[in-house]
């Protein structure tokens, strides 16, 4: 269980005690400053009857004591204890006895101040001996300090064992809670950007027939604030952080693809997010001037790793242009043009004379993948490059229709079904064949203006061919979209990117679908996606196993996902607003609706959500009908 509100987490298994094995313990910006804390009552620890995630940020503990024996079965000492990601925990002690009760409470504390890679990689060292400060301990070594103190202060404090002890008095049917904060020296109460008055995501409502509709949105905007990090030079502006426990900091492709499937909250995430990446823009004469440094990925069992950089400069001006869309400011926009046009300029130079855009590496493969998102990033970017009175735009669109014309030729397997996309082109010119989720990227064509949609890179048979694929047992495991098809060789339903479902992809092929008028396929991944979310408790991981649905069973959860996920969390809201079809185009005051038809999930509202700078609310009927029922002043209904 992890509640999160960065840079803060807790970490917790369900029994609820913190015994400092494995990841336990709080942490503040990557660090754990408090690894072990264990109550006990009466010289006992509490009986663990449950334990829940009561937001992003918090857990409730409960725990039952018997004092005395003579009572029966039933216990008469209720333990709750509340856990915060700012290091916070509450413990309280309910008494249903029916005498007075004075109780010792023994609390145990330690920590070994070690950041979260040694811990993961099994060296983070012994305990650190703790000394009495105020009320509470404190802990310090060569690379920082922590403190706890507690309300109210202990009767007791012994730092060799790293114990607080209190006598706590209860009447019949009475309380006593107990307070401890955490944190390191210096460092004041925990100011999360999600809490923030100021926070750039809408507070956005579900209802409908499906009961878990609400709360799937609910739960993925919880997860998306909890995941906030401001700038620490520019804090205005913020972007999401990659995922907990593992990624707690900037990914540029991860980020800018979680804003974007939330522009339907607001635009301000995506400014904020855009405007923190152009400043780590690569300028100069240098060959990858205008691109977006990142991290290089697994691409799985069949390609060599791929550079996310090259993804996320071909997402900064597909971003910008759609965000233009949703109601982002002249102003903003304008702003930031300069640094798309460098993202642009960027492809066009690493294209060269050429055609495709190869991998940033010598020798290696051309992608599917890096084509989709090359060919959406021209024809957005031409479009904002038109619309904003810049030159280029004939540039990028002429070479699109040229990628078109290639890909169609060189990027389709024929075999007896009628063919699939390749993943790749090798360097030797032969098709990389295996099916696999990154081929939804050619369904994610982009908005352009009055609610339609850029032309993609397959023609409509193969686009229906594809429908197909993505529709059939193969790849669709029951709870979402495979990573790798199922009979592929290297097939592996915890395969990173060879099986496992990836709740982005899973999201990106619903919306694809659906876009293109494959709602059967659509409305499979859509239910299959929910009907995961549930024993999840409605926090989507970015990924877990992609094992076939079955009567009875329930999803896998993956060891190294990280849950929450920026991108899982924003993969909950595509989902649902994909039912809706909402095109807006706020520079010509329209909004196109383009629900799905067969209404897979029955009735469904929504309300508090942004486009053009205003409050949205609409509503798809059991036939499929949509009914705008709240917009900004002037807006009107597209067709």
């Amino acid at each position: 269980m992890i509640c999160v509100a960065l840079p803060g987490l807790a970490i917790s298994t369900e029994e609820g005690q913190l015994t400092g094995r494995g990841l336990e313990g709080f942490y503040r910006a990557g660090r754990r400053v408090l690894s072990r804390c264990e109550i006990r009552v009466a010289g006992r620890e509490p009986l663990p009857v449950q334990a829940r995630m009561a937001s992003a940020d918090r857990a409730r503990f409960v725990g039952t004591l018997r004092t005395s024996p003579q009572t029966g079965p039933d216990p008469d000492v209720i333990v709750e204890r509340h856990r915060f990601a700012d290091g916070t925990e509450r413990i309280t002690l309910h008494s249903a006895a029916p005498r007075a009760l004075r109780l010792p409470v023994e609390i145990t504390l330690g920590t070994d101040l070690a950041d979260l890679g040694a811990i993961a990689s099994g060296s983070a060292g012994p305990e650190l001996p703790a000394s009495v400060h105020g009320p509470g301990l404190r802990w310090s070594c060569a690379t920082g300090n922590a403190s706890v103190t507690a309300e109210p202060p202990p009767s007791d404090a012994l730092a060799s064992a790293g114990l607080l002890r209190w006598e706590l008095d209860l009447p019949p049917g009475g309380t006593r809670t107990v307070e401890l904060r955490v944190r390191p020296d210096g460092a004041g109460p925990l100011r999360t950007a999600g809490r923030a008055a100021t926070s750039p995501l809408a507070a956005a409502c579900a209802e409908g027939d499906d009961p878990r509709v609400p709360t799937l949105l609910r739960t993925s905007i919880e997860d998306l604030q909890a995941l906030l990090l401001r700038d620490s030079a520019h804090p205005a502006d913020t972007h999401l952080a990659a995922g907990a426990p593992w990624r707690c900091g900037l990914a540029p492709a991860d980020a800018l693809a979680a804003a974007r499937m939330v522009l339907p909250l607001g635009t301000g995430l995506a400014a904020g997010t855009l405007r923190i990446l152009a400043r780590t823009q690569l300028t100069g004469p240098r060959a990858q001037s205008g691109m977006i440094p990142g991290p290089i990925r697994d691409a799985g069992p069949h390609l060599p790793p791929q550079c996310t950089g090259t993804e996320a400069t071909l997402l900064f001006p597909t971003l910008l242009a759609e965000a233009r869309r949703w109601g982002l400011p002249d102003r903003e926009t304008e702003a930031l043009l300069p640094a798309a046009e460098r993202c642009l300029n960027w492809l066009r130079d690493a294209v060269g004379d050429g055609t495709y855009l190869r991998d940033p590496n010598p020798g290696g493969p051309v992608r599917c993948e890096t084509q989709a998102h090359a060919h959406r990033a021209a024809l957005l970017g031409a479009d904002l490059l038109d619309a904003c009175g810049r030159t280029g735009a004939a540039a990028l669109r002429e070479w699109a229709q040229t990628l078109r014309t290639a890909f169609r030729e060189h990027f389709w397997v024929e075999d007896r079904g009628g063919g699939r996309p390749a993943a790749a082109v090798a360097p030797d010119g032969s098709p990389v064949p295996h099916l696999g989720a990154a081929a939804v990227h050619l369904l994610d064509t982009g908005l352009l203006g009055g609610g339609e949609l850029a032309p993609g890179l397959l023609d409509k048979v193969r686009t229906e061919h594809l429908a197909r694929l993505l529709g059939s047992p193969v790849m669709d495991s029951g709870w979402g979209l495979r990573g790798l098809g199922l009979k592929e060789a290297g097939f592996n339903p915890f395969g990173h990117r060879a099986g496992a479902v990836r709740t982005h992809e899973t999201a990106l092929a619903a919306a694809g679908l659906a876009a293109a008028g494959y709602e059967k396929e659509a409305s499979s991944l859509v239910r299959g996606v929910l009907a995961a979310a549930e024993p999840f408790g409605y926090r989507l991981p970015e990924m877990y196993a992609g094992e076939q649905r079955t009567e009875g069973s329930a999803p896998l959860p993956h060891p190294a996902a990280c849950r929450p996920a920026a991108t899982a969390a924003a993969a909950g809201v595509m989902l649902l607003t994909t039912l809706a079809g909402i095109r807006p185009d706020a520079p010509a005051g329209t909004v196109t609706l383009r629900p799905m038809r067969s209404a897979p999930l029955g009735e469904i509202g929504f309300t508090g959500l942004r486009v053009a700078g205003a409050r949205f609310s609409v509503r798809v009927g059991r036939l499929g009908l949509a009914m705008v029922e709240e917009a900004a002043d002037g807006l009107q209904l597209g067709v």
